[in-house]
């Protein structure tokens, strides 16, 4: 049986702490793989900074460190490049608790609008790529969706709603894992390949089932629209 675990988080504007409680339940509900969906492009490298700080235990960042930094990018650098894809991209990352700094190799993010990414033209608005046989749409708002976009992919995941939302129309899944901040329920959210079934599931931060898991029920497309 293959299986897969994506992890999901949006809309955290500031809050790390909240980011990294997220993270931490993902992980242990077996996410190895993970999509920021923005909300604030810039948590995901301050996150990384707040870890690696913790990671030393308060000591101050030493040339030492600079040079371990170093040897670990040189590293990550001299493996095959990774696609923006969903579906098996990522470098494995086997110990994230001793270097907090390849944490970032796992994720993939989507810029929100009043980010200066989202102008950078050498940053996709929109993570389009296949999990499984599936093809998927990660962007923070779904405002940015376009018709191809409509058309060809069968899920999309995006941020901007104030509670997790797992909704049908025709044969397409729009899916959010709610917020991390600035919400009434801190809330995040999984994605599950088993075979050829994908399920989607949501959590709040202490662990209790927003939306249970749940088998999407999808209509497999075998062509794509080019229009």
């Amino acid at each position: 049986m293959s299986q897969d675990v994506i992890g999901i988080l949006s809309d955290s504007h500031g809050d790390l702490a909240a980011f990294d409680a997220a993270y931490e339940l993902l992980r242990a509900k077996g996410a190895h793989r993970f999509l920021f969906l923005g909300g604030r492009y810039s948590d995901l490298d301050e996150w990384i900074l707040d870890r690696r700080e913790r990671s030393r235990g308060g000591r101050e960042y030493s040339g030492a460190d600079f040079i371990q930094d170093v040897s670990r990018w040189l590293s990550v650098a001299d493996q095959k490049p990774r696609p923006r894809a969903l579906s098996g991209g990522f470098p494995a990352v086997k110990t994230p608790e001793e270097d907090p700094l390849l944490v970032r190799e796992s994720f993939l993010r989507a810029p929100e609008r009043d980010c200066l990414q989202y102008r950078d033209p050498a940053i996709p608005r929109k993570i389009l790529d296949m999990v499984g046989d599936t093809l998927c749409c990660a962007v923070h708002d779904k405002n940015d969706l376009e018709r191809d976009d409509l058309v060809n992919a069968l899920i999309f995941f995006h941020g901007r709603e104030s509670e997790p939302k797992r909704v049908q129309i025709g044969p397409r899944f729009f899916l959010s894992p709610g917020r991390l901040a600035g919400a009434a329920e801190q809330t995040c959210a999984l994605l599950e390949r088993v075979d050829r079934d994908l399920r989607f599931s949501a959590w709040r931060l202490d662990g209790k089932a927003v939306l249970e898991p749940q088998v999407l029920p999808l209509e497999r497309k075998t062509k794509v629209s080019a229009k």
